[in-house]
């Protein structure tokens, strides 16, 4: 990833095996998603460049990515001959913030448990 202001990078993505041949930025910036030789997509956090998730599923090299206009949804297509459609996943910061902007509070830790389960409860939004 490169800076457009300062022509500098900002943080270099590894974990593809094979060579890359597509990149899409989500509609709000946040998350870059990865099309690779090595049959797998990826989605990385576009601030730090650290991956989210590894889409798995094509059984030949996936040629491009596309996010939905709303972001919530990504589309990969292969050499295989298929498309796949996949929920977009936010980086956690933003699951956190989308939680509280609906919730307008923490969570209760009957709603963490269920949510959220095998994970110790937490306070996870801070007062406006």
């Amino acid at each position: 990833l490169w800076s457009t202001r300062t022509g500098r990078p900002t943080a270099t993505l590894t974990g593809h095996i094979s060579g890359v041949v597509a990149v899409a930025f989500s509609p709000d910036g946040t998350t870059l998603a990865t099309a690779s030789i090595d049959g797998t997509a990826r989605l990385w956090d576009a601030r730090t460049g650290h991956p989210t998730a590894t889409l798995t599923g094509h059984t030949d090299l996936v040629n491009a990515v596309a996010f939905s206009p709303n972001g919530t949804t990504l589309a990969t297509t292969s050499n295989d001959g298929t498309a796949r459609l996949w929920p977009a996943i936010p980086p956690p910061s933003r699951q956190i913030d989308m939680i509280c902007d609906a919730v307008g509070r923490s969570l209760a830790e009957q709603e963490w448990s269920h949510y959220v389960p095998g994970q110790p409860y937490e306070r996870i939004c801070l007062p406006h």
